[in-house]
């Protein structure tokens, strides 16, 4: 079983002022430093156990890159150290130590042996190799008239040909087309069930939520935050709208979930209700019941442009739907300062039993990056249940009608 423990870790560059600073500190009798530090990350300290998964997210030039190449090696860090037990493979850049000239099968054989397979192992795995990347007669061909997709296909076959101890991916995965990243997270999933440690970077939201156990925050190089998946996604999805006098804040329920709310204050949420057909306020909900979802709204200061957005969340934070009422044609223009406004949603229950949250937006276009009066995630939560419907598998109630011709 594998484990990864960071402590302290940290990565700076040297900085020069001019090309000839450098020249100046390799002669100085004095060993006076020319340069300045330049820190990429400062002070990590996590650890991801046997048989978890962790995912790291984090704007571009969070040092999300970096610091797994620390972990694997091919950087070496200014301060703090990596220890990991447990036989590692890892797909970092694309196409990282393929070399061109060389076809896929000698790159294949070449990367094998850098994952500490032996000859002998590598030509025993490649008939699993070929079938896995799916790229037919090019698999003897120079990797230099390789697609970026095709590099992929290739690296992530070899890396993953013998399950690791600890697996480790960087968003190269999101270079390959969409059939290949199903497939390539089919047999990560099985890889975890069969306790392979997983370390990923990705901005994709639904990867982190549906694999990870838990997921890391970066910013400017040090760790934000770190929780469960869901929690962090939603503080990165407010860190990502427009600051200028915005608030982000969390809030833990009485349920055990975190809730984070960000935005100006302008315009908030005052009420979140779940109704039936009667008007009643309910929790639970049948398979296909009509219900009507009312959100109630104060404005703190007039809006030129009032725009409502909600989604529903699967248990696992994922919208399953969401729609906003720029795109509905019902925008609210000029709305004056203490107005109070109520929004009534209707529409039928087409859900799988489980759990469900919203999520609301008030907004003053179709998403939260221009002007972001107030996000607020698990605004309500619910539960759907089946009380008469045939039983079905999935998130959505799509009943068929379905035809049988036999000739």
């Amino acid at each position: 079983m594998g484990s990864i423990t960071v402590s302290s870790l940290g990565k700076a560059y040297k900085q020069y002022p001019t090309r000839w600073s450098r020249l100046l500190e390799w002669m100085d009798p004095r060993s006076r430093a020319h340069h300045k530090l330049h820190w990429v990350l400062q002070g990590l300290n996590f650890a991801v156990n046997a048989g978890e998964a962790v995912g790291i997210i984090g704007i571009n030039g969070a040092g999300k890159s970096t610091l797994l190449k620390m972990i694997v090696g091919t950087t070496l860090p200014t301060t703090g150290s990596v220890q990991m037990n447990g036989r590692v493979a890892a797909l970092l850049e694309l196409g990282m130590g393929f070399h061109p000239d060389f076809t896929g099968r000698q790159n294949a054989i070449m990367a094998g042996q850098l994952l500490g397979m032996s000859v002998e192992e590598v030509n025993a795995h490649m008939p699993e190799i070929e079938a896995f990347a799916e790229i037919g007669e090019y698999i003897d061909q120079p990797v230099r008239v390789y697609s970026s997709g095709m590099q992929v296909r290739l690296a992530f076959s070899v890396a993953t040909a013998v399950r690791p101890d600890i697996l480790i991916v960087d968003e190269a995965l999101s270079v390959g087309d969409t059939y290949f990243q199903h497939k390539s997270f089919d047999r990560i999933r099985e890889f975890r069930k069969q306790g392979t440690t997983l370390l990923i970077v990705s901005h994709d939201k639904q990867a982190i939520q549906s694999i990870c156990d838990r997921a890391i925050l970066l910013s400017a190089g040090k760790l934000l935050m770190e929780g469960e998946p869901e929690a962090v996604m939603d503080y990165y999805n407010a860190m990502l709208a427009d600051h200028q006098g915005q608030q982000v804040r969390q809030d833990v329920l009485e349920n055990g979930k975190v809730q984070t709310i960000s935005g100006t204050g302008e315009a908030v949420v005052s009420e979140v209700a779940l109704l039936d057909e009667a008007g009643g306020s309910i929790e639970t909900v049948d398979v296909g019941q009509p219900v009507t979802l009312r959100i109630q709204v104060k404005t703190n200061t007039s809006i030129p442009r009032l725009v409502l957005g909600y989604g529903i969340k699967d248990r696992l934070g994922q919208v399953i739907y969401g729609t906003n009422t720029e795109l509905k044609g019902q925008v609210l223009t000029d709305v004056p300062a203490g107005a109070n406004v109520t929004f009534h949603v209707a529409f039928p229950a087409n859900l799988g039993p489980g759990h469900y949250s919203i999520q609301t937006a008030l907004v003053s276009t179709d998403t939260h990056l221009v002007n972001n009066y107030e996000w607020r995630d698990l605004a309500l939560v619910f539960t759907v249940i089946n009380a008469n419907k045939p039983n079905f598998a999935g998130v959505a109630w799509i009943d068929p009608e379905i035809r049988i011709e036999m000739l």
